[in-house]
C-alpha cells in the first residue's frame, strides 16, 4: 500500500489504486496474456532472478495485472502486500503452507467453510499439522486451546453459513499473548464492511470469487498481511504456482470498481428479507446480524459497516421441508455459490458441508433444517415471493 491511498476512502480506491499504465496510456487497465517476460540481457536476466532488480519474470509468480489486483486490494485492505492465487481455497493453502511447518498447531473456529474444515482435517494434518476447533464466539475457548506450538488461530466472520460474528479485536489479543498469528476470512464483508487489520488480525484471507467480482464469473483468491508475513506465502505461490491467471486479475479490477454501491445494495436487501423472513410462520430462527435478535448484532454493528449479503434461516420440518422451499423457487439460482448479483440459495447440510461428518455440523449449528441466501441485486418484493411458494407448500 502507498502512502499517498491513504488519503481515500474505499470506494475510491476500489476504482483507483493500483492502476498503471503503459506506454500507450490506456485509461482502463491493460490485459497482459503472456507466460514469461523478456530481458534486455542475461546480467539483467540473472539480476531478476535473485531479486536484485524489480521486474516481471514468469507469469507463475509475476503479471503486472495481477500485480495491480493485488496492490488496489492490499490498499482497500490496509495491507503492506497481497498474494494473489487461483481460488480462495488456494489463499488458505498458501497462507498455512507459506507460515507454518510439521509440528505447529492452529486453533480454529469451528464454524468454517466446510472445504476449509477438510483442508485442516484431511490435508494439512498429513504434513504433521493438528487444528484444535473452538467456538467463533467464546474467546474463552481460544485461550483455553493453546499449546506450546500453537502459531496460528484462523476465523471467518461472519462465518459461514450461520454468520456468527467472531470479535476479531479480543481474539487477536488472545493470539498476540501466545505468539499466534491471527487469520481472518474476510470473504462475506469485503473491506467495504469490515477491516480485520485494523481490529488486530495478522492476515486476512479472501475467496475473491465471491463478492470482488461480484458477477460469478472467474475464480480467485488473496492472501494479505505485512511484508513479513507475506514472505513465505509469497515463496510458496513462487514455487508451487497456485496462481491467479492475468484474465482472471482484470476481472476482479472491473468487478471491484462497483463493489461499495454493491455490498450497499446486498445488505439493504438482506436486512429487508430477514425482517420479511422473521415474520413467516414456517421459518424457525432467522440468521442475519443485521437483525436485533441476532446473538452478536451489537459486536457486528460496531465491528462491520452493515451485516452483509448472506441471510440464513431454519425452516420448521428439517430436510423435506428445506428441499420443498428450495425446489419450489423460480427465479433465485440454485447454487453454492454467494457474491453475485443473482441471488442464490442452497442447503449448507448436504452441499458445502456435506463432506465434514454429522457430528462436526451439529457442532457448528449446521441442521437439516437450515437454508442459506445470499441475496442478490434484484428487488425483494421478487426474492420474497420466490420463497414464499416453498414456504407455503
Amino acid at each position: 500500500m502507498n502512502e499517498k491511498d491513504q488519503q481515500y476512502q474505499p470506494e475510491t480506491l476500489a476504482i483507483r489504486a493500483g492502476s498503471v499504465q503503459s506506454q500507450f496510456h490506456e485509461h482502463s487497465e491493460a490485459l497482459f496474456l503472456t507466460s514469461s517476460f523478456t530481458f534486455d540481457n542475461a546480467a539483467q536476466a540473472a539480476r531478476r532472478f535473485i531479486g536484485e532488480e524489480p521486474g516481471n519474470i514468469y507469469a507463475r509468480f509475476t503479471n503486472p495485472t495481477v500485480t495491480m489486483f493485488e496492490e488496489r486490494l492490499a490498499a482497500m485492505e490496509g495491507a503492506e502486500q497481497c498474494v494473489a492465487t487461483a481460488s480462495g481455497m488456494s489463499a488458505i493453502l498458501a497462507c498455512v503452507m507459506g507460515v507454518l511447518k510439521a509440528g505447529d498447531h492452529i486453533v480454529a473456529s469451528r464454524s468454517l467453510f466446510g472445504a476449509t474444515v477438510n483442508l485442516f482435517n484431511n490435508i494439512i494434518k498429513k504434513f504433521g499439522v493438528e487444528t484444535t476447533y473452538v467456538s467463533a464466539t467464546d474467546v474463552a475457548e481460544w485461550q483455553a486451546a493453546v499449546r506450546p506450538n500453537t502459531k496460528l488461530f484462523f476465523l471467518e466472520t461472519p462465518s459461514n453459513p450461520l454468520t456468527e460474528v467472531s470479535d476479531i479485536a479480543a481474539i487477536a489479543a488472545v493470539a498476540k499473548g501466545c505468539g499466534a498469528l491471527l487469520v481472518v476470512d474476510n470473504c462475506f464483508c469485503t473491506p467495504i464492511l469490515q477491516k480485520p487489520l485494523e481490529l488486530g488480525a495478522d492476515i486476512v484471507i479472501h475467496s475473491a470469487t465471491k463478492y470482488l467480482d461480484g458477477q460469478g464469473r472467474v475464480l480467485g483468491g488473496a492472501v494479505l498481511g505485512s511484508r513479513k508475513n507475506m514472505e513465505g506465502v509469497y515463496g510458496f505461490l513462487r514455487t508451487a504456482g497456485p496462481t491467479m491467471s492475468a484474465f482472471n486479475a482484470w476481472i476482479f479490477l472491473k468487478g471491484m470498481e462497483t463493489l461499495k454501491i454493491r455490498m450497499d445494495a446486498h445488505s439493504a436487501g438482506a436486512l429487508e428479507l430477514a425482517r420479511w423472513l422473521e415474520a413467516q410462520p414456517g421459518v424457525a430462527r432467522v440468521f442475519y446480524p443485521g437483525l436485533p435478535s441476532h446473538p452478536q448484532h451489537e459486536l457486528a454493528m460496531r465491528q462491520q459497516k452493515t451485516g452483509g449479503g448472506i441471510v440464513s434461516f431454519e425452516v420448521k420440518g428439517g430436510k423435506d421441508a428445506a428441499w420443498r422451499v428450495i425446489d419450489n423457487t423460480k427465479m433465485i439460482s440454485i447454487t453454492a455459490n454467494l457474491g453475485d448479483t443473482r441471488t442464490t440459495i442452497t442447503h449448507p447440510a448436504s452441499t458445502t458441508h456435506a463432506r465434514i461428518t454429522p457430528e462436526a455440523r451439529a457442532a457448528a449449528g449446521i441442521t437439516d433444517g437450515l437454508i442459506r441466501i445470499a441475496v442478490g441485486l434484484e428487488a425483494v418484493v421478487d426474492i420474497q415471493n420466490d420463497l414464499a411458494r416453498g414456504l407455503v407448500a
